[in-house]
């Protein structure tokens, strides 16, 4: 007999079970990105991710990747791709939708990624619930500049610093602007502003952004106190948030992320990503819900072998014909099978006994009514069609998708 292992603390955290009545909102959030996608040109990629081990974080650093890898260069430019899956987030696993478009560097298209977002929002009844916030993080020499600026700022406040910020401070300044820290924050919104120090391209650059973020009826406000925390950013940068503190979208501009990975060069790329688990919570904070595809019509409760014999046969039937069926072909209690049948919230039930099963007529409760009648074997199909009606009936088949020239 083997002895139950208990889980490491680590294994804890990277477990994120998802079940049914969430997996629904994902599936849901998952579709309704996918159309958005594929209007804007948007085709799906997988990642190794075993290779791509110590990228876990980052779904940005995969996608390139795998552009840099397989000569995608070669391919007609630029590309849009879009990644679902899981990931591990600080040994944490959990689900991401992530797009990125490669090779042009043209502020339209990190507006252009900000629609798709903002469009999704709205499609799915959460368009007074988020604020977007812009800002720019600059090219490499301008953010040096502007972290010499952030130093000689700090320097009399060092004394209302935590101890990471005081080492934040030395190696990488501009991090202290997206302390969570709120002494800290108050003093973050007093620091310049990084818009002010933009050079000619860069500038250019965030006022065309702005500009078709405006065309795009868009609204947004300008956060200098958004950064991004890994070295390969420029440019544009923006985040969605929930409640004014809970990240729901997050994007930038990325084109050092392939000399990063050790490309000969830089290859411009923008992108964003969004937590499924934070919108699938503003969904059910509005007491938003979704139809339920999976609503059971028809449940077959028997009992005994002779009963099972003619019950099985009848259900595949009944699916063929379009209807919903659960069938308990399993033998405990009559009492067990009534009680999942009622938890089933199946709109009929059929009752099959021995004499049931030989005689031909069952026993047809209707749930919502209270309701029971006698029905014939040879009947039951029509009769609960005409009941749930021919409208409803589901008859998808997803092989039905193939075709063959």
């Amino acid at each position: 007999m083997f002895e139950k292992r208990q889980e490491t603390e680590i294994e804890k955290k990277m477990t994120n079970d998802v079940f049914p009545d969430d997996h629904k909102y994902l599936t849901f959030l998952k579709k309704v990105f996918r159309h958005e996608f594929r209007k804007n040109w948007f085709r799906r990629i997988s990642t190794d991710i075993l290779e791509n081990w110590e990228f876990r974080t980052n779904a940005e650093k995969w996608i390139m990747s795998a552009y840099i890898d397989n000569n995608i260069s070669e391919e007609i430019q630029p590309v849009y791709y879009y990644y679902m899956d899981h990931f591990l987030k600080e040994w944490v696993q959990v689900e991401r939708i992530w797009a990125e478009v490669i090779w042009v560097n043209d502020p339209i298209l990190d507006a252009i990624s900000i629609y798709i977002t903002y469009t999704v929002l709205n499609q799915i009844w959460l368009s007074d619930t988020f604020e977007i916030s812009i800002n720019s993080t600059w090219i490499e020499k301008e953010k040096i500049k502007y972290s010499e600026e952030l130093q000689s700022f700090y320097e009399n406040k060092k004394h209302m610093l935590s101890e990471k910020s005081l080492w934040l401070l030395e190696s990488n300044p501009m991090l202290l602007l997206s302390s969570e820290d709120e002494d800290e924050q108050i003093i973050a919104n007093q620091a310049p502003s990084m818009i002010k120090f933009l050079k000619k391209d860069s500038k250019l650059h965030h006022e065309k952004f702005k500009e078709y973020l405006d065309i795009l009826e868009i609204p947004y406000k300008e956060d200098h106190t958004l950064v991004y925390e890994n070295d390969y950013s420029t440019n544009s940068i923006w985040e969605f948030k929930w409640n004014n503190w809970e990240k729901i979208w997050w994007g930038a501009r990325y084109n050092k992320l392939a000399t990063k990975l050790w490309n000969a060069k830089d290859i411009p790329a923008t992108g964003f990503y969004t937590n499924s688990n934070v919108v699938i919570a503003m969904l059910k904070e509005r007491n938003i819900k979704l139809k339920n595809k999976d609503e059971i019509d028809l449940f077959f409760v028997q009992l005994w072998d002779e009963a099972k014999a003619v019950v099985l046969p009848l259900s595949l039937e009944a699916r063929r014909s379009g209807i919903n069926t659960v069938v308990a072909l399993w033998t405990p209690s009559m009492k067990e099978q009534m009680l999942k049948a009622n938890r089933s919230n199946s709109k009929y039930v059929v009752l099959v006994w021995l004499m049931e099963a030989r005689n031909g007529i069952f026993q047809v409760k209707d749930t919502v009514l209270g309701t029971q009648e006698e029905v014939k074997k040879e009947e039951l199909i029509e009769y609960i069609i005409g009941k749930i009606g021919s409208e409803k009936l589901d008859f998808y088949v997803p092989t039905n998708d193939l075709i063959t020239e």
